[in-house]
């Protein structure tokens, strides 16, 4: 149940969106519901109709966030969020999906998270649908030979070519966990320690891998934690950015490359040796089931053709 008062934080809650009015009204409906919420939205849309603008145009039952409706110059996640940020107006800067559905008190609970420490820079939510498992002995055996040494666990953790792992939950932790890496699923950031244009225009389309570069960056200079009592369920959605395995896989690896060559400064032979590694072990994870049998023509042809790009940008590189 929602408290009398609703608090309203300092913070611009930014939206990329396109064609999800449905699930971008249960994500409003349940910040709706928070005992505290940001002074603003920003919705970037990138929708053909006007569903999501009628949306945000809508009075909401218990939603004090003004919201500020804007249409995309340029589509995809990335560059949405950077049309954003530059029409926020707050000191915290709240990246959120269109399709999270966030429990009670989650904001309130990523605020005390980044207010707790003058050298946090920012803060994630603990997805309770997407969340690290233990790895099995494949698994882990790959983490160890990726990461070059054993951890009792991984979670959490940007290990060896850029393979980001989701933290973990468990009881006996605090609340507030450190991470070595952040997404953009639902993350409060301190405006100040991010980088200007908020992601670098590579990132186009799903822009896989965009939430790993910029948490990097930040984690540079700035400490980064989970939140693990502020909790989500994130309610993914289907989309035509997600349909072609081919594209998604040659964007994997080019994104992959460029994290961890350019952010990481992982160059060396063994760097890409792992990277081959992580390569060839998701390609035989594919044939674990029926739907990645079908899909491995098309991941195969985006994998050689990712490998012609990063070649090519590095013949280029040299001359």
């Amino acid at each position: 149940m929602q408290s009398e008062i609703t608090i309203l934080l300092p913070i611009s809650a930014l939206v990329p969106t396109r064609h999800r009015p449905e699930p971008f009204s249960r994500t409003l409906q349940s910040l709706a519901k928070q005992s505290a919420q940001p002074v603003e939205m920003i919705v970037v849309d990138g929708s053909d109709d006007w569903q999501t603008e009628e949306l945000c145009q809508k009075s909401i039952p218990g939603l004090k966030t003004r919201i500020q409706y804007y249409r995309a110059t340029e589509l995809g996640a990335a560059t949405q969020r950077n049309q954003a940020i530059i029409r926020a107006t707050q000191d915290f800067i709240w990246l959120m999906d269109d399709d999270i559905l966030l429990e009670p008190d989650c904001l309130l609970r990523l605020w005390s998270a980044l207010k707790s420490d003058t050298q946090m820079g920012g803060v994630n939510a603990m997805i309770t649908n997407q969340r690290y498992l233990p790895p099995g002995r494949v698994s882990r055996t790959l983490f160890q030979l990726l990461h070059g040494k054993t951890e009792s666990t991984y979670a959490g953790k940007c290990i060896g070519p850029a393979l980001n792992l989701l933290p973990e939950d468990r009881e006996d932790l605090p609340e507030v966990v450190p991470v070595e890496w952040l997404n953009t699923t639902c993350t409060l950031y301190r405006r100040p320690v991010l980088p200007e244009p908020l992601f670098p225009s590579n990132f186009v389309g799903y822009s896989l891998m965009e939430d790993v570069t910029l948490s990097l960056m930040v984690g540079k200079q700035w400490k980064l934690a989970n939140a693990r009592t502020a909790r989500i369920f994130h309610d993914s959605q289907p989309g035509d950015h997600k349909s072609n395995p081919g594209s998604l896989a040659k964007m994997e690896l080019v994104n992959r490359h460029y994290v961890m060559t350019q952010i990481l400064n992982r160059r060396q032979i063994q760097d890409y040796l792992k990277l081959t590694l992580l390569q060839l072990f998701e390609i035989a994870a594919l044939l674990q089931t029926l739907q990645g049998w079908r899909s491995f023509p098309a991941v195969i042809v985006g994998k050689v053709e990712a490998v012609a790009y990063i070649v090519k940008s590095l013949q280029f590189t040299i001359k």
